[in-house]
């Protein structure tokens, strides 16, 4: 199957590390695009909630598919947020085609793209940390709830149902939030004259064009892979969301095989260093050498066992 060629592609608010986390579909969106970028804006690895217990295959997986995808020529940001905080002091590293960065602003065809988390803007994080980290298990632990009732709705024949969705949707304290998440944001852009503010944070995907006295900007909200399942794209000077429930072709991209690579591979792809391709070769031909000097002796020894009149089972 071919892939969509874009300008520029946003995911945000993945939460790797959490039971939440939708890593397989994620991994088939990924494969479904080529992008000249793409912008990891933040709470991409969910450090808040990281445990060596719970780290599937499928979440080391995405990691690796990012970093291939910048290996072949996409230029990947990774933008910090709130829960993977601990990489801020990595801020403007960079290896390759892989960059960290707490914000960016990029010029797209003539107007200027302001790209950030939004945890700035979130008054319980600045000023009690704990508390919004507690809220953070228990929002886990919803999801975690959240997938079980599904499971049995789906059994049942029925649609999925969202808890969390419900809950902020009806209470009218999380809506006045988001709505002044938004209108903040949008201001901010405004009186520093961007065309675009693109956040993350609040799990709420949206296109929506912002006015006022001083002028105009778009704010644009890539949602998330934990309920939404959602991405921005930029193609032909026009921003749309992406709805991984809404593609049909996304199936075809699930079992697409991600090529094996140890971690020294990685690196060295990311930061275009030559491999020795004839250390490898060598190695291979040593282990090759091996391998049929071993199935020799293992010949000999069954035909002495043969000759003696015993059997290998």
């Amino acid at each position: 199957m071919k892939k969509r060629k874009i300008e520029l592609a946003v995911i945000s608010d993945v939460h790797l590390g959490t039971y939440g986390c939708h890593a397989d579909e994620l991994i088939a969106y990924l494969n479904s695009i080529q992008p000249k970028k793409l912008i990891l804006n933040g709470d991409i690895i969910d450090i808040w909630q990281f445990s060596k217990r719970y780290f599937p295959p499928s979440h080391l997986k995405v990691l690796r598919k990012v970093i291939g995808m910048a290996s072949k020529g996409t230029e990947v940001y990774y933008i910090t947020g709130n829960h993977d905080e601990m990489l801020r002091k990595f801020s403007d590293a960079s290896m390759g085609n892989f960059k960290i960065a707490n914000k960016l602003v990029l010029n797209l065809d003539g107007k200027k793209a302001w790209i950030f988390h939004g945890d700035v803007f979130d008054v319980s994080i600045q000023n009690a940390k704990w508390l919004a980290k507690l809220g953070g298990y228990g929002y886990d632990l919803l999801i975690l709830i959240n997938s079980f009732v599904n499971w049995w709705l789906v059994k049942l024949g029925r649609e999925k149902y969202s808890l969390s969705k419900r809950i902020k949707n009806s209470v009218k304290s999380a809506v006045k939030y988001i709505n002044n998440f938004e209108k903040t944001a949008a201001e901010l852009a405004i009186e520093n004259e961007y065309d675009y503010v693109i956040c993350g944070h609040i799990h709420q995907p949206k296109k929506e064009r912002y006015e006022n006295k001083n002028g105009s900007c778009l704010y644009l909200n890539s949602g998330d892979w934990v309920e939404n399942l959602t991405a921005l794209e930029y193609s032909f000077k026009r921003w749309r969301i992406y709805h991984y429930n809404h593609d049909r072709l996304s199936p075809f991209f699930v079992d697409e095989d991600l090529k094996e690579m140890d971690m020294n591979e990685l690196i060295a792809s990311i930061t275009d260093k030559e491999v020795d391709m004839k250390v490898i070769d060598e190695e291979n031909i040593d282990m090759d050498v091996a391998q049929e000097k071993e199935s020799s002796e293992q010949k000999k020894n069954k035909t002495s066992l043969d000759n003696q009149g015993f059997t290998q089972d």
